[in-house]
C-alpha cells in the first residue's frame, strides 16, 4: 500500500500548519488536532481499500501467436463492490515486447464487465509465460493506492510468423504461386502426370494427342497432364552462426522459417510430402509427411528453434539426411554461403548429389546491395564500400564453385527468399527432375 497524490497533498498541508505553528502564528493545539485527524482519516481509508474485494480478471489471448505481427490482448474486468471502483491495469507481459495501451487507468462500473484492450507484438519465438494482471486500486478517499494481483498466469507459444499462409489458404494453388511472387510459365495440359482426355484444342502439341482415343471418337482427342504427385521435399536448414544477421527487424533465421513454410505449403498443396532438418546449431528433423496437417507438425518442430552463434558443420548436416532420407528428393539448403565455408560446403553438396537434387538457397544481406547502390562521399565511406564490393565478389566465386559441382545457387535477400524457393521448386516439378 502507498501513499496517493492526495495523501501527499495533505501531509503537505500538516507540515505547513506546523511551520505556521513554529513561528508562532497558530497554536501548537491546532498542528496536533490536524495531525490527529489526518492519522484517522488516512487510517480509516486505509482499512476500507484492504477491505475492498480483488476484481475478477480474464485474459482473452491464443495459445498460438505468431512472431512481429501485432496482436490485439483484451483484459475482462469484474468487480464486486456496490459503487465505482477506479483503478490501474497492467499486464504481466513479456517484459520486452512493445506494448500499446498500457498500464491504462480506469473506472470500473458497478455490476458490469469493463474491457480494457492493448496491443502487443512479440519480437522472437518460443514459449513464455504471461504472468498475472497487475492492479493498483485506489482507497474511496483517495488517500492510498494498493497493488494486488488477479486473474491466471498463462503459457503462450510464438510461432514463424503463418498470417500469409492463412491467405493462401482461401485461392488456388495457381494463384498462391503468383501471390507469393513465383513467376513461371506454363502451357496447358503440360505435365508429368496423366490426367484425363479432353476434345483437342488449338495450341495442343501433337504428342498430347491421344489417337487411339481420337480413333475411337472420330475426332482428335489430348491428353491433359498435372505434376506428379507424391515427391519429396527435403528443407535443410542452416541453425548456425550464420543466419544470426538481422534484416528489416528480424533475423536471418526468423525470414528462412518464413520462406520454409511458404515454400512446404505450397508443396503440400501439390501433393508432395514435406519434410525438415535444421543443423548447425541445435539438430531438428521431420520425416517427410504430406497433407496440409504437416504445416502443422512443422511449427511445432520449429517454433522454439533458434539459430546459435556456432559454425555449421555443413558435411555431418548432409550426412545425417543422407541417412534418413533413402528416397530421391529435393533438398532446398538455405544458409549464408562465405568463401571460408566453402571446401565443407561443397563436400556436403557433392554427398548429398549421389541421391538427391540440391538447390543452395545463399541469403544476402540487404545492406550490401543498399551500400553498394549508394555513392561514398568520405573516405570512411569509400572503404567500406571497397570491403563490401571485396566482401560480394567473394561470395560470387563461392557460388560459382558450388554451380561447377551442377548445384543450383539462389543468391537471394530475404525478401526474395519465399519467392525464389517457390519459384524454383514449381520449375523443377514441372520440368519433371525429380
Amino acid at each position: 500500500m502507498r501513499p496517493a497524490a492526495a495523501l501527499v497533498a495533505a501531509l503537505i498541508g500538516w507540515g505547513l500548519i506546523g511551520l505556521l505553528v513554529a513561528l508562532g502564528w497558530a497554536p501548537l493545539q491546532v498542528f496536533l488536532i490536524a495531525a490527529l485527524v489526518l492519522v484517522l482519516i488516512a487510517a480509516q481509508d486505509a482499512l476500507l481499500l484492504r477491505a475492498r474485494a480483488t476484481p475478477e480478471v480474464e485474459r482473452d489471448l491464443p495459445p498460438v501467436v505468431a512472431v512481429a505481427s501485432e496482436r490485439l490482448v483484451n483484459l475482462r474486468l469484474r468487480g464486486h463492490e456496490r459503487r465505482p471502483l477506479l483503478l490501474e491495469v497492467q499486464d504481466l507481459h513479456p517484459g520486452d515486447w512493445p506494448v500499446h495501451g498500457l498500464p491504462r487507468r480506469v473506472l470500473l462500473p458497478v455490476g458490469r464487465e469493463l474491457e480494457v484492450p492493448y496491443r502487443i507484438t512479440p519480437i522472437e519465438r518460443g514459449q513464455f509465460e504471461f504472468g498475472q494482471c497487475q492492479l493498483r486500486l485506489r482507497s474511496p478517499l483517495g488517500l492510498w493506492w494498493q497493488q494486488r494481483k488477479a486473474g491466471r498466469a498463462q503459457s503462450v507459444r510464438v510461432y514463424p510468423n503463418f498470417a500469409p499462409l492463412a491467405k493462401l489458404a482461401m485461392i488456388g494453388a495457381e494463384q498462391a504461386s503468383r501471390v507469393v511472387g513465383a513467376h513461371l510459365k506454363r502451357r496447358r495440359g503440360e505435365g508429368t502426370e496423366f490426367q484425363q482426355l479432353r476434345e483437342y484444342r488449338t495450341g495442343d502439341s501433337m504428342r498430347q494427342i491421344d489417337w487411339k482415343a481420337s480413333q475411337r471418337a472420330r475426332k482428335l482427342i489430348s491428353r491433359d497432364y498435372q505434376d506428379e504427385r507424391n515427391q519429396q521435399v527435403l528443407l535443410l536448414l542452416d541453425t548456425g552462426r550464420r543466419l544470426l544477421a538481422h534484416d528489416a527487424g528480424l533475423i536471418h533465421f526468423d525470414h528462412v522459417l518464413n520462406a520454409a513454410l511458404m515454400v512446404a505449403y505450397m508443396a503440400l498443396r501439390q501433393g508432395d510430402a514435406v519434410g525438415l532438418l535444421a543443423a548447425g546449431g541445435k539438430t531438428r528433423y521431420l520425416a517427410p509427411a504430406r497433407g496440409l496437417g504437416t504445416i502443422d507438425s512443422l511449427l511445432n518442430t520449429v517454433f522454439d528453434l533458434k539459430a546459435e552463434p556456432i559454425a555449421t558443420d555443413y558435411l555431418d548436416a548432409a550426412m545425417q539426411l543422407s541417412a534418413r532420407q533413402p528416397r530421391r528428393s529435393l533438398v532446398l539448403l538455405v544458409t549464408n554461403v562465405r568463401d571460408e565455408d566453402i571446401e565443407d560446403l561443397v563436400a556436403a553438396v557433392r554427398l548429398l548429389q549421389k541421391r538427391h537434387l540440391v538447390c543452395v538457397a545463399s541469403l544476402r544481406e540487404q545492406v550490401l546491395d543498399n551500400l553498394l547502390e549508394g555513392q561514398p562521399v568520405t573516405l570512411k565511406e569509400a572503404v567500406t564500400v571497397a570491403a563490401m564490393a571485396q566482401y560480394v565478389e567473394q561470395r560470387r566465386r563461392a557460388h560459382l564453385a558450388l554451380r561447377a559441382q551442377g548445384t543450383e545457387v539462389l543468391d537471394v535477400t530475404c525478401s526474395e527468399l519465399p519467392a525464389a524457393l517457390v519459384e524454383h521448386y514449381l520449375a523443377i516439378k514441372r520440368a519433371g527432375r525429380l
